[in-house]
């Protein structure tokens, strides 16, 4: 099988399975890649990790698609892409189209329990992270104060100011290594990164254009993949200033739509699929497809371009340095995801706990797949909601 495919075929699964938001996507990542497959080191996983936190773009998906060109080059990262895209991009296309009642997406015990299968998921993933990358008690000092700030400075400019402090401690407290860190096969040189960016630039500049086309749908989606941080949640109020006020879509459908979005597998980002379908219901098909690409190709068009310098940086000293700090506070931003909103939302009480508690065992001590784990929580979530009533629970 070529390699293109094989990226695809695994991305694909992926992309049926990985409920939970960002985080557990990221998680999914590491077992999948990083543990099972050992397509890359936890080194090289993170400190992809890293730039892609640092980038305006949904984080989980600009990181597989690094993932991607380091096995395939740029085809293998468009590869990925789809793979991870498609399942949820399908599912909020037809949604859009009105091949799919929205109730069948609402409520349910399931989806309690699929969000009980991101805390193990994460979970699980965390612990791996912090025994490979905090494995002494300065670095670990370095993950609790990254947690602890970005607790208390919620929201993407707490992370970003996180992931800053840490690069700036391990400046203070922290030995570089003697040589430079595994890091991941770029096969983009650094003038073809450079022709990307272009190519990102002129896009935002193109489609910043308000009489562009017929419908300033298209401008939107590509402003908001270029500017937003913080990922799909993120995205919503520009969506919906730019999409819901000049009255191309009712606020009732966004929110509808918006609302599935959460219970669909993949990056929350194929929302935008939905949306093309309802704001041009004569080509919804086309519209959808094409609303996915321009939302997302900001973000994957930054990725690729930075790259290749983004490498080079790591032969530095100084810059090995930094990354280990910067390592150390994604593990401590991990930490304070899996708390809130992760735990807070999805534990509601100790049976919560158990099927939580079961699944991370299942995990950790056993090689069931991660998507048998999680299937298994979403029964067990239904039979829960079922079962509790009649316990008085």
């Amino acid at each position: 099988m070529p390699e293109a495919a094989r990226i695809f075929w695994v991305f694909l699964r992926l992309g049926c399975v990985a409920f939970g938001g960002p985080v557990a996507h990221l998680a999914f990542y590491r077992r999948w890649l990083v543990e099972e497959r050992r397509w890359l080191t936890d080194e090289a996983y993170t400190q992809t990790l890293a730039l892609c936190q640092m980038l305006p773009g949904p984080s989980s998906s600009q990181t597989g698609f690094a993932i991607g060109i380091h096995r395939g080059g740029l085809i293998g990262g468009i590869a990925a892409w789809l793979g991870f895209t498609l399942p949820g991009a399908a599912l909020m296309i037809a949604l859009g189209m009105g091949l799919t009642s929205l109730e069948a997406w609402q409520g349910g015990g399931w989806i309690d329990g699929l969000k009980l299968g991101a805390v193990a998921v994460v979970a699980n993933a965390l612990i791996g992270m912090a025994h490979q990358l905090c494995p002494d008690a300065r670095r670990a000092g370095i993950a609790a104060f990254a947690a602890a700030g970005a607790l208390l400075i919620p929201g993407v400019y707490g992370q970003l100011t996180m992931i800053v402090a840490g690069g700036v401690l391990a400046g203070f407290f922290l030995s570089p290594p003697a040589t430079p860190p595994t890091t991941l096969n770029v096969p983009i040189s650094r003038r073809q990164g450079a022709g990307l960016l272009l190519i990102f630039g002129l896009g935002l500049a193109v489609f910043s254009l308000s009489a562009l086309g017929q419908s300033p749908l298209w401008g939107v989606l590509y402003r908001s993949g270029s500017l937003v941080f913080g990922g799909g949640h993120v995205v919503l109020p520009l969506l919906e200033s730019g999409l819901v006020a000049p009255g191309l879509i009712d606020s009732e459908r966004f929110l509808a739509g918006y609302g599935a979005a959460q219970a669909i597998p993949g990056p929350v980002f194929s929302f935008s699929g939905f949306l093309g379908a309802q704001v041009m219901p004569q080509t919804p098909l086309m519209a959808g497809l094409l609303a996915v690409v321009l939302l997302f190709a900001p973000g994957l068009l930054l990725v690729a371009g930075l790259l290749p310098f983004w490498q080079t940086l790591g032969q530095y000293r100084a810059m090995r340095q930094t990354l280990l700090g910067v390592n150390a506070a994604v593990v401590g931003l991990i930490a304070a995801v899996l708390y809130d909103p992760i735990l807070t939302r999805a534990v509601q009480g100790p049976g919560d706990a158990i099927i939580a508690t079961v699944a991370l065992v299942m995990l950790a001590r056993t090689r069931v797949p991660v998507y048998w784990v999680v299937a298994g929580c979403a029964i067990a979530g239904g039979l829960a909601q079922r079962i509790y009533p009649a316990l008085g629970i």
